[in-house]
């Protein structure tokens, strides 16, 4: 009797828990965990932080895989209008931190309204492609492309250009996956390419350096082009097999500037070199295969393009990340999936794993 009362028990512990999913983020926090560890070993309160706050990731994550999608679709109008008016909240009332207006106080704390943007974004374009499928017409992608470019320029405008390009990202994605035709990508990208000069002149000054120190970082070694500076000796300093656990020189003499957070694979790459490097890429390629495979075999629309946004949008995070810290793109901000440390960003990833095991136990229960 207890046996079968244990049985049932588990059986609906992980009922809506996509197994792949698990076992493949499972590794990839393992992984974090350790880089963490060592990139705050004079500090490992940090580590444990990122353990509870990685137990608090796996609690969302678990609450939003029990919903089914058609529960997720009544979220996607009130939580995308929440998110717009927070980001209007922060332009009159937010307060600045390192010279930036991101955050919004609510007296007993505060919050960042652009993290829920990255997951009412790409829920509301789904939900609108979704409702006008049987009769989706050219002027339903404007709509869908104003309904994006509106919270994309709030938060570029706080400025916040990394949070802004993942935002942007997973509204592109969804407005794609619908069926954005090929010509009218071609014509973006020629218009994107044309207004290059005109978006030069609206960047920061510290946007702007930025991009110039990526071209040649050694004109500014200890302003704008240090972290690249650093971040590159540490990659290229682990070789083929790393340096191991705790022997970075680059990490623990403090040459790597937010070797926790942003540039934490700089150092794992110290530490693993060019073979654990390569297994994270693994890794990585097996979560955004797996996120395609749920998105093909989705029962809806609504699903589909949800789904394959979200599985693009772990990967623009990894790419962008891993870019930035090898010195190939600029430095934007934008943490490494399941490995750097930090709270909020943190819990809306598990929040879009949820998403995604949402959707794959759910599939059969949903109506074609």
């Amino acid at each position: 009797m207890l046996f079968q009362l244990l049985r049932r028990f588990w059986v609906g512990l992980v009922e809506h828990l996509d197994g792949p999913l698990l076992v493949i983020t499972a590794a990839l926090m393992l992984c974090g965990l350790a880089t963490v560890y060592s990139a705050t070993y004079d500090a490992n309160n940090r580590a444990l932080s990122q353990l509870l706050n990685m137990c608090v990731g796996l609690c969302v994550m678990w609450a939003v895989a029990q919903l089914p999608p058609q529960k997720l679709m009544r979220f996607a109008v009130p939580l995308y209008l929440i998110g717009v008016i927070l980001l209007l909240g922060v332009f009159f009332f937010g307060i600045k931190v390192n010279g930036a207006k991101r955050w919004l106080p609510l007296g007993f704390t505060r919050i960042q309204p652009s993290e829920i943007m990255k997951i009412a974004m790409p829920l509301m374009l789904a939900w609108y492609f979704h409702k006008y499928e049987a009769a989706l017409k050219f002027r339903h992608f404007i709509i869908a492309g104003l309904l994006l470019i509106v919270p994309f320029g709030m938060i570029a405008k706080q400025p916040d250009l990394g949070t802004a390009i993942l935002v942007g990202a997973a509204g592109f994605y969804v407005i794609f996956f619908a069926g954005l035709p090929w010509k009218v990508i071609f014509g973006m990208v020629v218009a994107g390419a044309s207004a290059a000069p005109f978006v030069w002149t609206m960047l920061h000054d510290y946007q702007r350096k930025r991009i110039l120190t990526l071209i040649d970082p050694t004109t500014d070694p200890l302003g704008s082009g240090y972290h690249i500076i650093q971040s590159t000796i540490a990659i290229g300093s682990g070789g083929g097999f790393g340096k191991g656990w705790l022997a970075g020189t680059q990490t623990h003499l403090e040459f790597i500037p937010e070797r926790h957070t942003d540039f934490i694979f700089a150092v794992f790459s110290e530490e693993r070199g060019l073979l654990g490097n390569s297994l994270l890429v693994v890794l990585y390629t097996l979560l955004i295969v797996r996120g395609m495979m749920i998105a093909a075999n989705a029962s809806t629309l609504f699903s589909r393009v949800l789904a394959g946004s979200i599985t693009l949008s772990f990967f623009t995070y990894a790419f962008v990340n891993m870019g930035m810290v090898s010195g190939i793109l600029p430095v934007v901000g934008v943490p490494l999936p399941f490995m750097s440390y930090g709270g909020t960003a943190l819990v809306t990833l598990f929040l879009a794993l949820g998403i995604l095991m949402s959707i794959q136990t759910h599939r059969m229960l949903v109506k074609k």
